[in-house]
């Protein structure tokens, strides 16, 4: 029998896992769940099943962690507060989504078995921040860059930084994409203006997600393990913002955008998404893909209910696409301005918010509100590399000091060891950043994660001033921004540090 440790087993991802594991009968599966009502109506339906054993409990408490960790094979560390809701509580969402990743490796840490114990982490398309066009190619390796006040990708760049640099024997990073499932139907935030309209994302479905997670707890070869993958579902799952829209309402007959959106309601960069070149590696490992993007539109049109037979006879009649559009643009209009809504950040001038997603109050007002003078992106398959720095032809076992120093430089600092270990990607080494920071860090965190300071992630987001120094950095940002652009920092109101520091005092309480 093989023991499995499911983080997460309420959430989208997280149940289809949860469905996929019990397939095999010799998996035994506990789930750690928080006691909420809610919770614990979700995972009822596993009370009768005696490979599913249900503790309930709450990942930011180390002994609640620790219980489930005794006697596991794997942990699927899946658990995690999530967008849009943890938006509204981001100090919250990294003392949950941080804290909980380091109780998860201090539980393993402990076990007589920690060696053989493997540990699955879940990540996010996050952590790479803003790839609108024409830098929407990307891969694992490519400067991590969450964007500004997005907390959930701040706190998953620091999970991941204490997962690669964790000592652990066998672990690795899965950067989820947008995820297709029923919730993503009902979403009614805010956020959904954040998404800028050429953006684009790789989907993957919640279904293909859990079979995925299924298939790493089988036996894998040697090589899959400490390293970091993209998770996507390939070519049929790629579509932009621009692109969603119009065929999600083509499909109730509206074929007039202009009759539910205004262009200017959307950002125009510091969202999130990117398409991969590099996800078929996990394809090629896991064999998990099997559904596209007519998934979402199916779930789109059952969460209407009867209500899409109503308006697509009406949009039939004259005058009935504008009659349905009007309604459905009030709608919309309503959750732009509402809290976290674009909208209500330009009404009541919060800078704060404005200059991240439109440089500018004054750049806003420069957009054509009509949807019918937006120009969409068309070279979708053009590739814009991004640079890394070093000599990606070598495999890690061949790199040298002299490469690890060349991509110090290309990231406007320096690798301060004179000495390395020709391939040795997991010891750390001594950095440090352009603004004089001297970090320790692995290879392996810096030159396949992407990652770099970890005072300068800890204490805002600089961009403006990064990209000035790094070449690295600057391959992602001034394709997006003029140079000429104010310079501004945006303070981290919670970080990394703080979440250490609540630790370490409640463990000397």
């Amino acid at each position: 029998m093989k023991n499995i440790l499911l983080t997460g087993a309420t959430g989208s991802m997280g149940s289809k896992a949860l469905n996929a594991l019990l397939k095999d009968e010799g998996n035994v599966v506990t789930v750690l769940v928080l006691p909420t009502e809610k919770d614990k109506k979700l995972i009822e339906p596993y009370a009768g099943n005696e490979r599913v054993h249900v503790k309930l409990g709450d990942l930011v408490n180390p002994a609640d962690v620790e219980a489930c960790v005794k006697g596991t094979d794997v942990v699927l560390h899946l658990g995690a507060l999530i967008s849009p809701d943890g938006d509204y509580f981001p100090e919250k969402e990294m003392h949950i989504n941080y804290g909980g990743t380091l109780n998860v490796i201090s539980a393993i840490k402990k076990q007589p078995n920690r060696d053989s114990i493997k540990l699955v982490w879940v990540g996010t398309v996050a952590q790479t921040g803003d790839r609108m066009p024409p830098i929407h190619w990307g891969r694992v390796g490519d400067p991590i860059a969450p964007s500004v006040h997005d907390y959930y990708a701040v706190s998953k760049v620091a999970s991941e930084r204490a997962v690669v640099e964790s000592g652990l024997k066998y672990w690795v990073c899965l950067r989820q994409t947008g995820i297709i499932a029923p919730k993503m139907t009902t979403v009614e935030d805010g956020i959904m203006f954040h998404n800028c309209l050429d953006n684009v994302l790789e989907y993957v479905s919640d279904n293909d997600s859990g079979v995925l997670l299924g298939n790493i707890c089988k036996d894998l070869p040697e090589e899959f393990w400490n390293h970091i993958y993209n998770i996507g579902g390939g070519e049929s799952c790629r579509t932009s913002c621009y692109q969603m829209f119009e065929h999600m309402f083509g499909l109730l007959g509206i074929k007039k955008l202009e009759y539910i959106i205004d262009a200017n309601w959307f950002a125009t960069r510091n969202f999130h998404g990117q398409y991969y070149l590099d996800s078929q590696k996990l394809e090629d490992l896991l064999h998990f893909r099997s559904q596209n993007l007519d998934y979402f539109y199916k779930l789109f049109i059952e969460s209407l209910g009867a209500n899409a037979t109503v308006v697509k006879g009406m949009t039939k009649m004259p005058g009935g696409q504008k009659l349905i559009g009007s309604k459905m643009k009030e709608r919309f209009e309503k959750i732009a301005n509402s809290e976290h809504g674009t909208m209500n950040y330009i009404k009541n001038n919060i800078t704060e918010r404005i200059d991240p997603f439109f440089i500018s109050k004054e750049e806003w007002s420069k957009i054509p509100p009509s949807i019918n003078d937006f120009k969409p992106f068309t070279d979708w398959d053009k590739v814009v590399p991004i640079d890394h720095g070093y000599d990606e032809s070598k495999p890690q076992s061949a790199l040298t000091i002299e490469d690890v120093k060349g991509a110090a430089t290309f990231r406007g600092g320096e690798c301060l060891a004179d000495t390395m270990t020709t391939g040795d990607m997991a010891t750390k080494l001594s950095w440090k950043c352009a603004f004089g920071h001297t970090f320790e860090a692995s290879p392996k965190l810096i030159l396949e994660g992407g990652h770099w300071c970890s005072e300068c992630e800890d204490q805002s987001w600089n961009y403006h001033e990064v990209a000035k120094v790094s070449p690295f950095f600057a391959q992602v940002w001034y394709p997006l921004h003029r140079k000429d652009e104010p310079s501004r920092e945006y303070k981290k109101l919670f970080s990394a540090r703080d979440v250490e520091a609540k630790l370490t005092e409640s463990l000397l309480v």
